[in-house]
Formats: C-alpha cells, structure tokens, sequence
C-alpha cells in the first residue's frame, strides 16, 4: 500500500501525492534554506546540528497521516477519521528515534505537534482518547474511549511507515507508543519564553518545518538568492558616469566600504538607494546570505522602488517582491493594463502574493508594519521571524513615523540586531537628532557616513519665499506661472483645501495636463493617477503629503500650505530634483486653514516659518542643505510631552509583549494592538455601487474592493450616526452557493477626478440602514 500525504485536486488538476515525495519536496527546500539562511543555525546556537534536527523534523512530520482512516480521507474512500489530528500520530515515530537523545526528541515532538494547529487548540484533540497517564483524565471524556496508545497502534500502518523510512537518516528498532498528553498538557503550562535557553531553538525549528511543508506542499522548486551579478546595475551606472567624467558620491563609496550597521546622511536626490544598494553587495561578500528588507513608510514610494529595484535587478529573475496593505489593488491595475482574461487575472495576482509573501523572493520592498506584525505573533510571526534570521534591514525616510511607530521599530531593531544577526542601514536626510540619538542606542556599534561639504554645495538647488496669507488667495499667481510654462507643485494640507485648489487650477491647462492626488479616491483611480504622474505630459500636481514621498518626480517650482520643516523639506525634494534647473522658488504661505490644526501641531509650524525667516534674512532663502540640521534641531529641538509619553509607552508595551511571545502559541490580545493602529475602514461611494456589483457577478472581488475609499475611524462613526454610511448585503449565486458580500456604502458623492467630496450627498437608493 502507498501511503498519500496529499489528495488530489480536481479542480487544480494536481494529481494525489504520495508520503515519500512530500518528504523529499520539503527537503528539497530544506538544501534552499540552508544555502539561503547560514545564520539561523549559529543563532539557535545548536551549530550545523540544527538542520541535522530540522532535517528530522521534516522526516516524520506527517508520518501520522499513516492512519488508516486518514489514507481513506485522502484516497476519497468511507472513512471514520472523525477530525483527528494527523500530527499527533507522528509522535511516537520520533520518539522511538534512537540517533537523537532525550532533549532534542523533546524540541522536535513539540515542532511537528503545532506544525498546524497552535497548542491551546491541541488540547481539546485530546478528547477524542482516554487519557490514563500521571496527569489524570480530562473531564467530560468516555470511559470506553481507547488511549492514544491502543488507537495508535490499532489503526497507524508502522509497518508501511518503517519501510518509507528506510530511505533516510533515521533509525527506528522498536516503537512503543506513549501517553502525548503529557507533552501537549506540559508545554500549555510552561511554554517557552525568550527568557527560556531553547527559545530561539524551538523558534527556529518551526518557522524552518513551516517553510519546508508550506513550500514543499506548493512544489516550489527554487528559492532564489542574491547573486554578484544581480549588483551589476550598479556598475553600469558608475560606467556611465565615468563616461561622463563623473563617478559615484564619496558618500556612496564611503557605504560601498562599510562592513556593520551604517547610518547615511545624504541630501535628498543624492542616489541614496544606490548606496544602500553598495552596502548591501559588502554584507553578502563579507557575512553571506540573507533576506534584504527595503522599508519605506507610504505604499506610493514602495511601488515606485519596487519598479525601480525591479528593473534593476532584472524583472525576469524574480528576485524582487513588495509587500504592503495595497498591494491587490497595485497588482489587479497592472495586469488591468496587461488586457488579461478575469480568471487568469484573479490566479496571477494569488500567485505574485502568495510568491511575495513567502521567502521565495531576497528582496522585499515594505512597509515596517510587514515585519513589525511578527513581533506582535500574528498568524505565522514563527515563519517571519525565521525569515529576519541574517537579514538585512534598509530603512529609507525613517523621519516619517509617528512616535509610537517609531518606536516599534526601536523595539524591531533591537530584537533583530541582538538576536537575529540582522544588519541594518539607515537612510536619512531630514532626522531630527534626538531620533537618530535613539537609533543609535537601539544599534550598538555603528558606522556614521556623511555626504562631504562639496556635495552640499552642489545641491543649493531651492530658494524659500514666504508669502503672507492663505495659499488659495494666490490663485492667479499659480496660473501666471502656468502660462509662463512652468511645471508647478501644489501641496495642501487637507483634501478638501486640495479639492478646492484644484478646482480653481484645472481649467488653466488642456486636458490630461493636471492631476489631483490625495488619500480619499478608490485605489483603482489612485494606482491610475500614480502611474499617469510619471508621464511627461502633466504640467500641474496638486496634492496633499501624498506627494511627500519618494515619488520620481521633478518640477519647476512648489506652492505649498505651512507645515512642519521635514515635510516642507520633502515637498522640496520633488522640485528641482535632478538639479537642472538653476535655483528654483518654493513658496510657503504663512497661514493656515483652520482645519490644518488636527493635521500639524501649530507650535511645530510656527517654529518651521521662524527657522524659515532665519535662512532668508542669512542666505537670502536659498537651502544650505549642509545647514539645514541646525533648523531641523532648532525645531524639533527634543520630544514633544505628549510624543514622548507614547513613545515610552508604546516601546515598553511591545518590549513587554515581546517577553511573552511564544512559539506555537496565539495572543489574540496583542493581534487586537497590532491592527488597532490602523486608523481606516474602507467605504463604497453610492455611485460605485453597479461597477461593484457587476464586479461580484464576474468573481472579480480585487477589483470590486479597489471600488472602495479609505477614511478615517473618527468620520467612519460620524458619517454612520448621521446616516451618511450604511450597511448593504450583495447576494449573488455562483453555481449551486450563494455568496452574501457584505460592505459599508455612502451617500457621499464621489468624481473619479476629484475623489471623495465631504461636503456633497446624494439621495440615498435603496439600502438598508446598519
């Protein structure tokens, strides 16, 4: 009889697969992992007899599904499996293993018991056996219920299994089958903490089996590295450099150098991603493989490096992936344009995600929230951590975070440097020195490399003018500079400012020559809008901090609303930024609408404009940026109370949950924090309503989801309690089921132009009120 580990899939077209080839598929990515992951088994501090261990592990795993009852599970035939687990059953095969000792039988029997189900929900297994060991019977349990022991041996083929196992390292003389409440009970009582000295061990073992039976039942058959030639993109453009008579920045050299944790210090527009990119070539040659993470904070600048990386490194090779909340809709609008067929659609986007999120790909463009969930144990956070093992950790625009973010990833970093062997480099233009005096703490030993003065020099490349009153009182100024040719930048505060602003503009250009941007249009117009940014074309952007970042965009000049100096300074950044232009006017007006309040803490404002009036009366406005740290400090001189008090509590909160965060083991309670700092809840205009639908009917559910705009909670309640939001039920049938697709709808008007209008409803069709 050949023993199955895998049914056959119909629909898939996949045919059944025996024990021995899932065996051999997870070993097969266990040689990947090796090769990929050096540093795992020096942490776990077990040496090269950690993946002798997991190499075991991989082995019996799923030895239990020698259960006959599972075999005719599997076979499709009548069964009496009864939701049993098939993991316990592998059990008493380890156990009787004779080339490993007691306490490594121990780690493993632990690592394949919760290879699927945590060990809180094992134990209400155990009521399918009577339980006759030292710890007593559970309650509840029938008296005529066989022991583990009588149903192991009764029903589990031990003989088909020995004859398997011939084929690998094991050896196995006798087998006695054992009471496993014991083990099961014991590790629900006392399961390990990071203060325990086999932590990191166990860690390390189940996220290594996760990855070899998760990859290995996808039959994924590479697992790809970075190479010396995948760093070639940079010789090509030192070439063209030279060719030019130029060569890289001092700076980017100086990173090519550094061998450890690197904080840059470079003005923006200054090849930053290159020098992370030299850095990184060092790591590889001088302390091996591993995963390399490109942290970004906004999911725009993320697309945008991820295309960029992307080209780079080679789209063929399939060595870059991104991972961020968005990441349906970037991908349903790529292959949108690509013309492809629903279905085909729908199974290429699962793929690429499933491909990205796995550790198939070396680099992932991210935000920090994709690392930051395996501290708070989300679902998996066993396999992320594994994948953080000799990582390499970029962080690009860092300033960006709010303080309770920013202190997450103090936590991240001390975690990873300390345990994990990651290293890191960070990325700054615009960090204010108290926040760089913690990422120092956080990294121990450190190099500091600076752009030279002469670069510096180089970039004076903008000019302040301040402007009294309100920026849309200079409406006829910004069309002026319009007509004049001019490709100008509008940055407001708030959508609605930027709404209006808009309106105002629009009509001082042709067709398709401006573009609004903000956060409240549906991610199916705001991946268009994006892409339709990078075309030449397009004379005027308005927008709000959307445009703050990374985006590969270049203009003339920039009118902006009053904000705090480092997003002025990255609103600048998109003027001028190839430095072609001579020495171009960014206007900032003085006042402020009176809703911009909730958005910037007006003390912060107030000091940007006085470090403002300070560079115009020394410099005549025009930026020094070899300067420009003083105004930085000067503003954000140190934390803020309120700041501070949530950064100290949000870094001692994640430092204290971390201390409890335990293998195989869910915290519903810390998965609750992790998504409550997500301030949004997705809502469908009224007048997407038939689109969506239409969307439902063909299964096209990533498309109708990128129907949706993103608010705030706050407004979410209030637009609920004045009926502005409602509660709506879809109901469509897809063969012989129904599908019930609940979802939130406004009255809100929406223009896929204009976005999401606050001030503007509709009459209400017929929905049903929540």
């Amino acid at each position: 009889m050949t023993l199955l580990a895998k049914s056959k899939d119909v629909k898939q077209n996949i045919k059944a697969r025996t024990l021995k080839e899932h065996i051999d598929d997870c070993l097969l990515i266990l040689d990947f992992l090796r090769r990929s992951f050096p540093r795992v088994a020096s942490l776990t501090g077990m040496g090269d007899a950690y993946w002798e261990v997991l190499k075991i592990c991989i082995i019996c795993h799923d030895l239990g599904k020698a259960h006959l009852e599972f075999q005719n599970v599997l076979d499709g035939k009548p069964d009496n499996w009864k939701s049993q687990r098939h993991e316990l059953f592998s059990l008493p095969f380890i156990e009787a293993l004779s080339n490993i000792d007691k306490e490594t039988s121990k780690i493993a029997r632990l690592v394949v018991a919760g290879h699927h189900k945590d060990f809180e929900t094992l134990r209400s297994f155990l009521n399918a056996y009577n339980n006759n060991d030292t710890f007593g019977s559970l309650e509840g349990l029938d008296e005529e219920q066989e022991d583990f022991e009588t149903a192991f041996s009764k029903n589990v083929n031990i003989l088909g299994v020995l004859n398997l196992l011939k084929d690998y390292p094991v050896t196995i003389t006798t087998i006695h089958p054992k009471p496993i409440y014991g083990l099961i009970h014991g590790y629900n009582q006392k399961p390990y903490y990071q203060s325990n000295e086999g932590y990191f061990k166990l860690m390390m073992l189940f996220g290594g089996l996760k990855w070899c039976d998760h990859l290995g039942s996808a039959l994924v058959n590479e697992i790809y590295q970075l190479e010396n030639r995948d760093f070639d993109f940079l010789k090509r453009q030192q070439n063209e450099l030279r060719a030019k008579y130029l060569d890289f920045y001092e700076h980017q050299k100086s990173s090519a150098k550094v061998n450890g944790h690197l904080i840059l210090n470079a003005p923006t527009g200054s090849g930053k991603t290159e020098s992370a990119f030299l850095w990184l070539k060092n790591q590889m040659i001088n302390t091996g493989q591993g995963r390399a993470f490109y942290i970004l904070p906004f999911t725009a600048s993320i697309n945008a490096m991820y295309e960029r990386l992307n080209k780079a490194i080679g789209a063929e090779k399939g060595k870059v992936g991104m991972l961020h909340g968005k990441l349906s809709d970037y991908l349903n609008n790529y292959f949108e344009d690509l013309q492809y067929d629903i279905n085909v659609k729908k199974d290429s986007i699962k793929e690429i995600k499933e491909k990205y999120k796995s550790i198939i790909t070396p680099v992932k463009v991210a935000t920090p929230f994709q690392l930051l969930k395996h501290l708070f144990g989300l679902k998996g956070y066993e396999q992320g951590i594994f994948e953080m093992a000799g990582c390499y950790l970029i962080f690009d625009e860092i300033h960006a975070y709010s303080p309770d973010v920013f202190a997450q990833i103090k936590v991240l970093l001390e975690f990873a440097t300390k345990h994990l062997q990651a290293k890191v480099m960070i990325m700054t233009a615009t960090m204010p020195r108290f926040l760089q005096a913690e990422l120092e703490e956080s990294l121990g030993k450190f190099s500091i490399v600076k752009a030279n003065h002469e670069l510096y020099e180089s970039f004076k490349r903008h000019r302040i003018i301040l402007k009294d009153g309100l920026l849309g009182g200079y409406i006829n100024d910004i069309q002026k500079k319009l007509k004049d040719g001019k490709k100008v930048l509008v940055v407001c505060n708030t959508v609605k400012s930027a709404q209006n602003i808009f309106l105002q503009l629009k009509n001082s250009l042709n067709e398709n020559e401006e573009i609004l941007l903000h956060g409240s249009f549906t991610g199916m117009d705001r991946s268009r809008k994006e892409r339709d940014l990078m075309k030449d074309h397009v004379k005027l952007l308005v927008g709000t901090q959307a445009i703050e970042v990374s985006l590969d965009i270049d203009y003339d000049m920039i009118f902006s609303e009053p904000a705090p100096i480092d997003a002025l300074i990255q609103r600048f950044g998109r003027v001028n930024r190839k430095r072609e232009k001579g020495i171009c006017d960014c206007i900032i007006f003085k006042d402020s609408n009176k809703e911009d309040k909730y958005i910037y803490n007006p003390e912060t404002v107030a000091k940007t404009l006085k470090a403002f009036e300070n560079i115009i009366k020394e410099h005549q406005g025009i930026i020094d940026e070899a300067l420009l740290q003083s105004a930085i400090d000067f503003v954000y001189c140190d934390w803020d109370e309120n700041d501070r008090k949530e950064f100290e509590d949000k870094y001692q909160y994640l430092k204290d949950a971390l201390q409890i965060l335990s293998p195989m083991f869910k915290n519903k309670h810390t998965e609750e924090d992790f998504y409550s700092q997500f301030d949004g809840i997705k809502i469908l205009p009224q007048s997407k309503k038939s689109d969506f639908e239409g969307h439902l009917n063909g299964f096209d559910f990533i498309t109708a989801e990128s129907l949706k705009v993103q608010i705030r909670k706050g407004r979410f309640m209030s637009w609920l309690k004045g009926q502005n939001i409602k509660k709506d039920i879809y109901a469509f049938d897809r063969g012989k089921k129904i599908y019930n697709v609940p979802y939130f709808i406004t009255n809100k008007a929406y223009d896929s132009e204009l976005g999401l209008l606050t001030d503007k409803e509709e009459v209400w069709q017929n929905t049903e009120i929540i």
